[in-house]
């Protein structure tokens, strides 16, 4: 019992994911329909996507662009505003999570923990920005890989939908940093990139490079899916067995309970004529605060089948990663790296974390409703 309650503790939302899709078997028994409810393109270019961006990492291509970026700006203010450009259009490509792995362990080494509120105000901006910039393309964060594939988007057609969003979220996070304290001048920025080098195997760089392209054009649909997932996984194969490792698989299971929980729940025609009734026109806020409870890319996936809204969706789920702690893992993921780190603050970055993300939440919703046209239609 002890062991399951640390899992939990540990993998809440695969959790849940397993419960409810073991309890909606009772309701609709293990037949051939199963099978149609798993979309493999989804899981297969989300894991080639992990593990390109694994190899990239061990290759030194993140921490290398790091340190190039870094020595380029010498004044505080500056540094903080490259920081959070940089987390803000690496997450469009490489998702928010890695953006954060990457560079909050980075501003802590480069920012130090004495000026603990030009610290947390960095890393809350950091977040922020990642989970806004990946709304922008399919691939930077796992909803809109999932929704861009069930919709049927083209890559224009999806660029297009989100820019408008992507455009303000820009301007909002450029704004937010302005506030963040810019503190005395940086004389370890320079020790501090130093430290966090890490040596750029030009090699590796380049297959994994290649490998990022041949997963962008499988998200175009110029590569099928199964090519793509083949030639990615046989590339790790051959050249590192250990990136397997860098997969984060509880996600691509949890993506297939909720798959299995949400076939079943439309196959019950009381329950899905609810869930229809109480979705239908309210798609933006409803996945919005779905998302605060049990994270955004559970919500795409619960939420998809039960609407032909695709940009109402696309925009609550994303708008909805700010919020909660658990509303985008990428969150998380920040709040664990600063927490390890010495002297944290917990109560106080919780603090700052939640009075900005929920000022943000409710501006980019009331904007979304009121100026970026109609997004409870298709568009």
């Amino acid at each position: 019992m002890k062991r399951f309650l640390s899992f939990f503790r540990q993998e809440p939302v695969l959790c849940i994911s397993g419960i409810l899709a073991a309890l909606s078997m009772f309701a609709v028994p293990p037949d051939r329909g199963y099978l149609s409810y798993i979309d493999c393109s989804t899981l297969a270019i989300l894991f080639s996507l992990m593990l390109v961006v694994a190899g990239l990492s061990k290759a030194g291509v993140f921490r290398a662009l790091t340190k190039v970026l870094t020595k380029r700006v010498a004044s505080p203010r500056g540094l903080i505003f490259l920081l959070v450009l940089v987390c803000f259009f690496l997450s469009a490509f490489v998702t928010n999570d890695v953006a954060l792995i990457t560079f909050v362990p980075f501003t802590i080494g480069l920012l130090g923990t004495r000026d603990w509120k030009r610290l947390i105000g960095t890393i809350v901006t950091e977040t922020v920005a990642a989970n806004l910039g990946s709304l922008i393309t399919p691939m930077g964060n796992p909803q809109n890989l999932f929704l861009y594939q069930f919709y049927g988007f083209t890559a224009p057609d999806f660029l297009l939908t989100m820019l408008p969003l992507g455009a303000v979220s820009l301007v909002i996070c450029l704004l937010l940093a302005l506030f963040v304290p810019k503190g005395d001048p940086l004389e370890q920025a320079e020790s501090g990139a130093d430290e966090a080098e890490v040596s750029l195997q030009r090699g590796s760089a380049i297959l994994w490079g290649a490998a990022f392209l041949l997963c962008l054009f499988c998200v175009a649909g110029f590569v099928p899916w199964w090519l793509c997932l083949c030639l990615v996984a046989l590339t790790a194969l051959l050249r590192d067995r250990k990136l397997f490792s860098g997969v984060d698989y509880s996600l691509l299971v949890t993506f297939v309970f909720f798959f299995l929980f949400v076939g079943n729940v439309a196959r019950i025609d009381s329950i899905s004529r609810f869930v229809r009734s109480v979705l239908t026109g309210r798609e933006l806020i409803v996945s919005a605060l779905l998302s605060q409870v049990i994270s955004n890319v559970p919500a795409a996936t619960m939420l998809a089948s039960f609407t032909n809204q695709a940009r109402a969706l696309l925009y609550g789920v994303n708008i909805g990663g700010l919020g909660t702690l658990i509303a985008s893992m990428a969150s998380l993921i920040s709040y664990r790296r600063y927490a390890a780190s010495a002297g944290a603050r917990r109560g106080y970055y919780m603090a700052v974390f939640s009075l900005v993300n929920f000022f943000l939440l409710a501006l980019l919703l009331l904007l979304s409703v009121y100026f970026f046209g109609s997004v409870t239609t298709n568009g």
